[in-house]
């Protein structure tokens, strides 16, 4: 294996807009990094990982104002959603930040500071198109037309004609060092992202309205109250903020990756790195745009009736068998979908009758032929063949796949060790061998034992739960999962001095049932 790389990790998930409770969307992004922060951990690395609630803007007082209530209470309630959708899916966040607390208005309100110290911001009259939904500004050729003659931006959503004063920031200044940091290898992922924020530098820059006056629900603009910043500014430097900004941030900043969905690109690569510019702060090492998870192949929508509970999914199936679904269903960057029958089946196939069953059987037959005790024995070619395909996968191949992102990919090539394991047992059919040959059958029984410990491992930031109750079935001591240990050649020596003995084994994956279809009246 190659040698662990030291340095702290810093990764983000966008900041969730809680005018809505969650839904899958949401839960896609959480887990995905949560996959990455473990990932870096087992590698040995520091790792920072924040997530949390985006809670200013025109979308939630205009929602609040719906509901006869104001907007810090709304914000109260949706953020406690979007933080029980973080617990209960297992993710290992550091800081769940809330763009409402004092660290971040003052955060805010310094990088405000910076930037005008700059000389990049300037007063003056905004007319032009808003979308309320996006929260964001669009210009008149950027618009289309839907039946009826109604704008609607790119996004689709509803524009209204804003007119007063605001604060502007020089965006157009950048236009020339955006291009080159786009053109930067590896800053923006997917390459198809890339293209389109290039071209839309290319077709220039128009400096960017970044305060409101006619609402009062966000960050005050220093020295003019009667302002409030635009919520991007605010909504960005949530970044910041986790970290101590304006303080000391320690080793942490640049971030290593944003992770964020492909449509609010253009915030974090062009106006994000600008307002650091701005600032002279460095910008992040990698910004990667992930595409839409689709129910059934359709976008989510409530007019549809298809917006799923990611929580009601996690307790239907399981949260480790609904994360691994996810990680190894959708190739990441590009858009997926989803449904119960899709869950079932990948499930079944892939962790029930293939990891859980190879670990049911192989524990199973230790406790019944070897009363569970496990001693030294002599490898063959074909034992030898099988570890050198497991490590390669669990050691290599995996953690390559997941250092680019490429979860299905590591995934599969994680599955194929799972289904050389299994082809080995069928091969060597250990039953066959406690009257013909006893010391081979205990040979086969621990090679596979051997095998188990390294899939478990490094499928651990996809199915922590699960992966972590087969390490403490297999004895291996909590500091001893990490993928530095795969290249340890003396644990099994270490555990067998510990005496460890293995009990019957609890089955990991049980097969899953489509859930009744819910009577209607």
């Amino acid at each position: 294996m190659a040698d662990p790389d030291n340095t702290p990790f810093y990764i983000t998930t966008a900041i969730s807009y809680p005018n809505g409770r969650p839904h899958i969307g949401h839960a896609y992004e959480a887990i995905a990094a949560d996959v990455i922060a473990r990932f870096q951990r087992l590698q040995g690395r520091a790792v920072r990982f924040q997530t949390g609630t985006d809670e200013h803007g025109l979308k939630m007082a205009r929602k609040a104002e719906e509901q006869g209530r104001a907007p810090s209470d709304l914000a109260d309630e949706m953020s406690g959603y979007f933080r029980s959708m973080c617990d209960a899916l297992d993710i290992s966040y550091d800081r769940f930040i809330r763009t409402s607390e004092p660290d971040h208005h003052r955060a805010s309100q310094a990088i405000w500071q910076a930037m005008e110290a700059a000389g990049d911001l300037y007063l003056d009259r905004y007319e032009g198109w808003y979308s309320v939904r996006d929260e964001a500004y669009y210009d008149e050729s950027e618009l289309v037309e839907a039946e009826g003659g109604e704008k609607l931006s790119p996004q689709g959503t509803p524009v209204e004609w804003t007119v007063e004063e605001s604060w502007f920031f020089r965006l157009s200044k950048y236009q020339d060092q955006l291009l080159e940091l786009l053109k930067t290898p590896g800053f923006l992922e997917p390459a198809s992202r890339r293209n389109e924020m290039m071209a839309f530098i290319e077709g220039g820059l128009r400096d960017l309205s970044v305060s409101r006056t006619s609402f009062d629900w966000g960050v005050k603009v220093p020295g003019s109250d009667s302002h409030v910043m635009y919520v991007w500014v605010d909504a960005l430097t949530n970044y910041l903020t986790g970290l101590g900004y304006p303080d000391d941030m320690g080793d942490f900043w640049p971030a290593n990756l944003h992770l964020i969905g492909k449509d609010i690109v253009r915030f974090h690569t062009i106006y994000w790195p600008a307002f650091l510019m701005s600032a002279k702060l460095p910008v992040p090492k990698k910004v990667f745009g992930h595409g839409f998870l689709l129910n059934r192949g359709q976008k989510e929508s409530k007019s549809l009736g298809n917006v799923t509970d990611p929580l009601t999914l996690a307790e239907t199936f399981g949260v480790d068998a609904l994360r691994y679904f996810l990680m190894r269903e959708v190739a990441f960057g590009q858009d997926g979908s989803y449904s119960p029958e899709a869950i079932v089946l990948r499930t079944n196939a892939e962790l029930a009758n293939s990891f859980g069953n190879l670990a049911q059987r192989t524990l199973s037959m230790i406790v019944k032929n070897m009363d569970g005790r496990l001693e030294a024995f002599d490898r063959t070619d074909a034992d030898v063949a099988l570890l050198q395909t497991v490590a390669i996968a669990c050691g290599t191949e995996l953690p390559r796949d997941f250092n680019a992102l490429s979860f299905s990919t590591g995934i599969e090539a994680w599955l194929r060790a799972v289904y050389a394991c299994n082809q080995y047992v069928d091969e060597q059919a250990p039953w066959g061998l406690k009257k013909t040959n006893p010391e081979r059958m205990k040979a086969v029984l621990q090679t596979l034992f051997v095998a188990l410990r390294d899939l478990a491992i490094a499928i651990q930031p996809v199915v922590p739960n699960k992966a972590g109750a087969l390490l403490d079935q297999l004895g291996i001591p909590t500091g001893e999962r990490n993928y530095v240990a795969l290249g340890d050649h003396d644990w099994f020596i270490r555990l067998l001095a510990s005496d460890h003995t293995v009990a019957a084994p609890t089955p990991l994956f049980p097969r899953l049932e489509l859930p009744e279809p819910e009577a209607t009246a």
